[in-house]
């Protein structure tokens, strides 16, 4: 069978201030229809670019192709003219992005932006493409569709925007579908939905996949072929089964043994307690009419206790839009809540802006999305530099940069990088400058919303030890959300199970994945597990 794509011989190279930086080297592979292939490799081996130059959406002329082709049905994509690939991207090749919140236009409604998809292909407008619409938005694991088509994108949850924009890739029904960590902000259960929406579809279409993930274990369940990159190159690649059983470079070796160590931080009941909130509620009103009247509340979180000693990590799964992040934030004072919040002995709630500044030091938050959190127009430098500006105004600039530089060591960068912009480096890369920017200041508490999602398995193992060493060295207490259980399990002191902006169990981590009591407790670890092999000596099923 001829394939449906075929790269052959690709270099990327992208051109800034005098100076080339070759991104891609020579790399080759094929998809054939029906087929999946994995791009897997560290942040900044160059797997989403080669995705972007398939759709030609690389800034051009800042980057060129030294070498190579990107053949569709025998037809050249580099060679096409503008006008010309447009046809083809969206259409016949689609691509979900890493980072769905830059991705979806924040001034346009969940409904426009899909329906802009089908108008343009399909000439569906009106009923016919509400109706689609809705069937997507379904296919993908919304919750109440028809409530959702005119939400903004800044109102629904990380994994929540994740599913729109793979609905909008859908759309067309393409012949190449190119998802670029499709189910990174995802959690288990709707990792393992979309997954067996990908191949039903994959199925019923005879529609090809470039796969690019860190997640070996989502390579092992979905794909046919796997390519391994490093450093701009494909370092291996063949068949699913036999890399994963045999592989030969070293680098894909360190892979597959990479994983993180269950090593959680140990229980304190002795030590006092840093963060405690009891009944806490985050209610958001539903208005509606022309006076805007209120008719109801979304429970964001409803009635939650919180505890956590010092030098412990309490762990919170649950669902997209389950609350886990909402409560995060509230726990911050970063949005309005109902009910005490005690932090370091002291009340919280309620206090306004100046008089939380003093306290801002000792607590910190490590978001979800780092490109969102990140501004564009400052240097990784100033945006680590930041908050020692505000929270140690007379410390000297020679302390500064070195503060920074140490920061940035610890989280795996390399500090000669630091005049650079958030553009500049990958995914991965992004989500280390966030860690960065927290630990810079030292701080008591710090909630990490998803600190890993973004990462490799490479990175994300280091992270954890990283996480886990700063910890220990320096009396941390964190407050861990995520969707990854086997992360959760590796530093989980505590584990707390949210849905639908309640608790439905919680307990020391390990009893809780040893013996889960709740029937969604039960089914999250199913889903979790089903992806890939529970952690070594904490689940024991």
């Amino acid at each position: 069978m001829d394939p449906l794509l075929d790269v052959k011989d690709l270099s990327v190279a992208f051109h800034q201030a005098g100076r080339t930086t070759l991104a891609v080297d020579r790399i080759s592979f094929s998809v054939k229809k029906g087929e999946t292939v994995a791009l897997v490799g560290e942040s900044g081996s160059g797997k989403s670019v080669t995705a972007l130059s398939v759709m030609k959406l690389l800034p051009y002329p800042a980057a060129s192709h030294p070498s190579g082709r990107i053949q569709f049905e025998g037809q050249d994509l580099l060679e096409l003219r503008e006008q010309d690939i447009r046809h083809i991207r969206g259409n016949r090749i689609s691509i979900i992005f890493q980072e769905p919140m830059t991705s979806l236009n924040p001034l346009h409604t969940i409904e426009k932006q899909i329906g802009e998809a089908l108008l343009l292909h399909q000439g569906l407008a009106g009923a016919p493409a509400r109706s689609r619409t809705l069937e997507l938005l379904t296919q993908v694991g919304i919750p109440d569709p028809e409530a959702r088509l005119k939400s903004y994108p800044h109102q629904l949850s990380g994994g929540q925007r994740q599913r729109v924009m793979i609905a909008m890739a859908l759309a067309n029904e393409p012949d190449l579908l190119i998802a670029d960590e499709p189910t990174t902000a995802l959690d288990v259960t709707v990792q393992a939905q979309i997954l067996k929406l990908l191949k039903d579809l994959q199925q019923r279409l005879g529609m090809a996949m470039l796969f690019i993930t860190h997640d070996l274990g989502i390579v092992r369940r979905l794909a046919d072929t796997v390519c391994v990159m490093k450093d701009g190159k494909i370092v291996e690649q063949g068949p699913v089964e036999d890399v994963f059983t045999g592989p030969q470079h070293p680098y894909t070796k360190a892979l597959l043994a990479a994983e993180p160590k269950p090593d959680p931080a140990p229980l304190r009941p002795e030590e006092p307690m840093v963060v405690e909130a009891r009944d806490l509620k985050v209610w958001f009103p539903i208005k509606r009419g022309v006076l805007r009247k209120v008719v109801g509340h979304i429970k964001a979180v409803d009635g939650v206790d919180v505890a956590v000693r010092k030098g412990e990590t309490l762990g919170i799964v649950g669902e997209s839009g389950s609350g886990k992040t909402t409560l995060g934030l509230a726990i911050m004072r970063l949005i309005s809540s109902q009910g005490p919040i005690i932090f370091l002995g002291k009340t919280i709630a309620g206090l306004k802006f100046k008089e939380m500044l003093p306290i801002r030091h000792s607590m910190q938050i490590v978001f979800q999305d780092p490109y969102g959190s990140l501004s564009p127009r400052m240097s990784v430098s100033d945006i680590v530099e930041e908050g020692l500006w505000v929270h140690h105004p007379k410390m000297s600039e020679d302390e500064r940069q070195k503060r920074v530089v140490r920061a940035l060591r610890d989280v795996g960068l390399d500090p000669e990088t630091r005049f650079r912009y958030p553009h500049e480096f990958s995914g991965g890369q992004r989500q280390r400058i966030a860690i960065a920017r927290a630990v810079v200041l030292e701080p008591t508490f710090i909630v990490l919303d998803e600190p890993t999602s973004a990462l490799d398995m490479l990175i994300q193992a280091q992270m954890v030890d990283l996480l886990r060493d700063l910890q220990k060295r320096l009396n941390l207490t964190y407050l861990f959300i995520s969707h990854d259980l086997r992360v959760v399990a590796a530093l989980a002191s505590r584990l707390m199970v949210m849905r639908n902006g309640k608790v439905v169990e919680e307990g020391p981590a390990r009893e809780l994945f040893a013996n889960p009591k709740s029937d969604y407790t039960r089914a999250l670890f199913a889903a979790a597990f089903n992806i890939e092999a529970a952690p070594t000596g904490v689940v024991a099923q």
